[in-house]
């Protein structure tokens, strides 16, 4: 056994290993300083390996009886800057500095973790299901294997018979397992014995399980343990140090100055005065236990480690304080400042060797920037334990010395396509947190990286993109917003290159690369976390501008799906005005003559639907039941009988307002009318007719024409087309009280209260007479407490927006489907699809008169400066009037006020006084006489806009 200067043995019993602060195993092993030898050994020390100075591992060979034996140099690691090792009975473990574990040997019990059935591999194979993972500690039982990572997540994998890998069970693993009972506990060091194992939190708590047929894990028993358990009898003693033997388990605790031992040593006694099955710590009867320091040359010793091998067991002391264990390379401050000073030294090549060993690994980088105050010890699906803020600091400081961060860039470009697709814990996904902060230079590099880990991000699997997902979600908002940034600038790159191709004929119009729609796809996970979260970052962050120009292509190349198609596969990378669009495009495609597979557009086929004014809601139900699927593709076509002019969208607007009006008419008694002043389905809505098919047919062939139907609908029926549940705050929209109610309920914290309330889960149902409702089956026998509250209040709003409106929104949605064959509106959310289709109601009319053009007229004319000065004069109500009299609806169109233009011509009367004024709603025209007074104009202007069915033409 190799011991460093200052080291002395005060107690032996033979050999073994295991303390916080170095290697772990089962034999015995030493810490690796400059000028020593690191050596790990079996129980039996029937094997060993031995790790140089200069970096070299080999490995000895023997008998039990020692009278043959051999030694090899394990040239297969001799690349590796190996850091740690551990023997098991007949595996060996070896950790690198790159973060990298290989194990080889007998692998009868899967104990190698390479998920491979060979029972013998001789050379050392990477772990790769721990790739990724920041390991601080590895160790090896008999035939089981265990590692810890720096922030306290463990790890098991080979034989299991008693439990020993902590899983629950006694299901042998070829592959390391994550153990989640002891997630959170804070590990910083373990060991193993032939079959148990034991682990030590931060705060010097033991826990141990497997085999307890000895009582090795000082639980006052021999029955085994398949989970982790706490040692009750150390509780409070905080523990510096553990180490297994083959049956028995030593501790120590540097406050008393003991050593304790629990289990058996079947050689004999422990100590002077301890039986053979030990079954609860007991203080080894030792020097060092008597209370007086180890001295040598007068200098006080400390306990610095216990070494518990298969039978016997040592005590070393030294004078200075405890040497660190040597782990994987981590990203440390003064490494930053010493490559940034001397990035143009002879140091140069050295800096480049310990960039290339961190950002070359996966593992390293994952451990280099994490939270400080043990906060990366609560690592979780919710809890990254990165640092970002660190990270952010990292890279500003890189970015201003191109060389270091050049090199930086490079290690990374190079490990993205080998990142790990298959996590196994939290601690794998840090690194998809921390490069793309590394990765923020607006050059065509960093363009490229981003591009690499968006394909890395997408080839996850779904429940591991979903914890990523909630990663992302739980990041401040400052660094959220920075990522989505980041993806959405290096998409405006993509997409403007392809723009550019395809305008110098360099490109086809259809070949849209997969690397220009990766960084798409994560803008559009990026805008479905942000939604869950409450939009904490405005949406036009997501907005790609570059995508408006090529919207325009297809307008003007007249041009059939193709990559424009490809692109609405990610609606948040388009505003409203490009979603309006695109739903524009495709139904002129559709309403096309032409066969599906033209790439050219022709002129759309029109359906021409006659009304009679006085038979509106009649003529057009008729129609619609004589329709053919066929023929909703086709666009509409109004006229309206006994009147003038074709539609060019006016007359079919004017259409929809009319029947949107006369539909919810409280006569009618089609919709329930609630104190909110929106309409809702009635709950007891007569089966058998088709209303509510017909209402929804009517209101998809308003959305399919680009009309406005201005049903009062709240925002949940928006939700309900778009395949989203509907909220609480959905409920409050539309019921008010109840939804305030419902929230009181939630926010209460007295029980008490909720008890006084006296609900159970049941509703009260009005119809033609008050019906009761149970949520839930036997509701009525079941309290609201503040345990099922949650679960109160989610029936609640499921009853209101799905149960009890079941049959007519099946109707009604079934209807919507016929009446717009599109399917590109499913690109809007739900706010903007209520706007397109009811319009908006509140107006900035000076912006309406900046946007006004003059025919036969000049702005400062006395009639247009009578005419103004008359509108703004004149109530709301009355200029909502005069817009449905100009347009054909009192809203104006989705796309906003800022675009909606209209025309005041002079029609050139001979007698303008006598003359009232009229509209082309279709083309927006105002045809104003010039009145020879304001009050003249004035009396016209009214007359004409509360009649404005008899006063417009198209």
């Amino acid at each position: 056994m190799a011991m460093a200067a200052g080291r002395r043995r005060r107690r032996r019993r033979g050999r073994g290993s295991g303390r916080p602060g170095q290697p772990g195993g089962t034999g015995e092993d030493t810490q690796s300083q400059k000028n020593e030898k690191v050596q790990c050994s079996n129980h039996d020390a029937t094997h060993m390996l031995i790790l140089s100075p200069d970096g070299k591992l080999s490995e000895h060979w023997a008998t039990a009886s020692a009278d043959c034996s051999k030694t090899r140099l394990v040239k297969e690691l001799r690349n590796q800057d190996i850091v740690q090792i551990a023997c098991g009975d007949q595996h060996a473990m070896a950790l690198s500095r790159g973060g990298e574990l290989f194990t080889w040997g007998q692998n009868t019990h899967g104990q190698l973790g390479v998920g491979s059935q060979t029972t013998l591999i001789p050379q050392p194979q990477l772990v790769e299901r721990l790739k990724g993972i920041p390991l601080a500690q590895i160790a090896a039982g008999g035939a089981h294997s265990v590692a810890v990572s720096l922030s306290g997540a463990v790890y098991s994998w080979g034989k299991n018979d008693f439990g020993q890998l902590g899983l629950g069970d006694t299901e042998g693993r070829s592959c390391p397992s994550y153990i989640r009972a002891l997630e959170h506990w804070k590990t910083v060091f373990i060991s193993c014995g032939t079959d148990h194992t034991a682990v030590l939190s931060k705060e010097g708590l033991v826990c141990t399980f497997g085999a307890g047929g000895a009582g090795q894990l000082g639980h006052n028993s021999t029955r085994n343990e398949l989970t982790p358990r706490v040692v009750a009898e150390l509780w409070g003693a905080r523990v510096s140090q553990v180490a297994c033997g083959r049956q028995h388990t030593l501790v120590y605790v540097p406050s008393l100055d003991k050593v304790y031992s629990f289990g058996s040593d079947e050689e004999g006694p422990l100590g002077d005065e301890r039986k053979p099955n030990q079954l609860i710590p007991i203080p080894i009867n030792s020097p060092v236990n008597t209370g007086r320091s180890c001295q040598e040359n007068d200098v006080p010793q400390e306990v610095i480690e216990i070494i518990a091998g298969g039978n016997r067991s040592i005590v070393l002391c030294k004078n200075n304080k405890n040497s660190c264990l040597n782990g994987i390379a981590t990203l440390k401050d003064k490494d930053v400042d010493t490559w940034i000073s001397n990035c143009s030294s002879q140091h140069w090549e050295s800096i480049k060797k310990n960039i290339r060993r961190i950002f070359s690994s996966e593992a390293c980088i994952n451990g280099s920037f994490l939270e400080k105050r043990d906060k990366h010890f609560k690592t979780s699906k919710e809890v990254s334990g990165v640092d970002i803020a660190k990270v952010q600091h990292f890279y500003e400081k890189i970015s201003k010395k191109p060389e270091v961060f050049q090199e930086v860039q490079k290690e990374i470009e190079k490990l993205l396509p080998s990142l790990s697709s298959s996590p196994i814990s939290p601690e794998n996904f840090r690194v998809y947190l921390i490069l793309p902060f590394l990765l923020q230079g607006q050059d065509e590099s960093s363009y490229h990286a981003l591009r690499l880990l968006a394909q890395a991000i997408t080839k996850l699997q779904p429940k591991d993109l979903q914890t990523l997902e909630c990663l992302w979600s739980n990041l401040e908002t400052s660094f959220f917003e920075k990522l989505i940034i980041l993806y959405q600038r290096v998409s405006q790159k993509s997409l403007f290159q392809y723009h550019i191709e395809v305008r110098r004929s360099q490109r086809n119009l259809s070949n849209l690369h997969p690397h220009e729609t990766v960084t798409l796809q994560i803008l559009q996970i990026l805008y479905q976390v942000n939604s869950r979260t409450g939009f904490r970052v405005q949406e036009n962050n997501f907005y790609v501008p570059q995508v408006k120009a090529i919207v325009e292509l297809f307008f003007i190349f007249n041009i059939k799906e193709m990559a424009l198609w490809k692109l609405t596969k990610y609606p948040c990378i388009f505003d409203m005005h490009d979603k309006i669009a695109i739903h524009n495009i495709e139904r002129k495609a559709l309403s096309s003559p032409c066969s599906e597979i033209a790439l050219i557009v022709m002129e759309p086929d029109h359906w021409i639907f006659p009304i009679r004014r006085q038979y509106l809601l009649q003529d057009i139900w008729t129609h619609l039941n004589n329709a053919s699927t066929e023929q909703f593709k086709k666009i509409l076509k109004v006229s309206f009988e006994g009147e003038a002019g074709v539609d060019e969208g006016g007359m079919s607007q004017e259409l929809f307002s009319v029947a949107v009006r006369t539909l919810c008419q409280p006569s009618t008694g089609v919709f329930r009318r609630v104190a909110s002043g929106l309409a809702w389905f009635p709950s007891q809505a007569p089966s058998g007719e088709h209303t509510f098919s017909r209402i929804g047919t009517l209101l998809g062939m308003a959305l399919y024409n680009g009309r406005m139907a201005p049903f009062p609908f709240p925002r949940a029926l928006y939700k309900k087309l778009l395949g989203l549940p509907p909220a609480l705050e959905d409920l409050e929209e539309l019921l008010p009280a109840t939804g305030r109610n419902l929230q009181g309920i939630l926010d209460e914290e007295c029980d008490r209260t909720l008890e006084s309330l006296d609900m159970d889960f049941t509703i009260m149902e009005e119809g033609e007479s008050m019906v009761t409702v149970e949520l839930k089956k036997n509701g009525a026998n079941i309290p609201v407490t503040k345990d099922n509250r949650k679960e109160f209040v989610d029936l609640y709003v499921n009853y209101v927006f799905n149960e009890s409106i079941r049959k007519p929104f099946e109707d009604f949605m079934q209807g919507f489907s016929r009446g717009c064959p599109a399917r590109k509106w499913k690109m809007f959310h739900p706010t903007e699809l209520q706007i397109v289709l009811q319009g908006h109601a509140e107006f900035d009319w000076h912006l309406l008169e900046k946007n006004v053009t003059y025919s036969q007229y000049k702005k400062l004319d006395r009639t247009i400066r009578n005419f103004w000065t008359v509108f703004y004069r004149l109530p709301e109500e009355k200029k909502k009037m005069f817009l449905a009299f100009l347009s054909g609806s009192d809203r104006i169109p989705g796309y906003g006020l800022e675009y909606f233009t209209f025309c005041i011509a002079d029609p050139q009367a001979e007698k303008p006084d006598e003359v009232y004024p009229f509209a082309n709603t279709c083309s927006r025209i105002l045809f104003l006489p010039r009145y020879s007074s304001k009050r003249i104009l004035k009396k016209k202007l009214l007359c004409a806009t509360e009649h404005n069915e008899s006063f417009g033409l198209c």
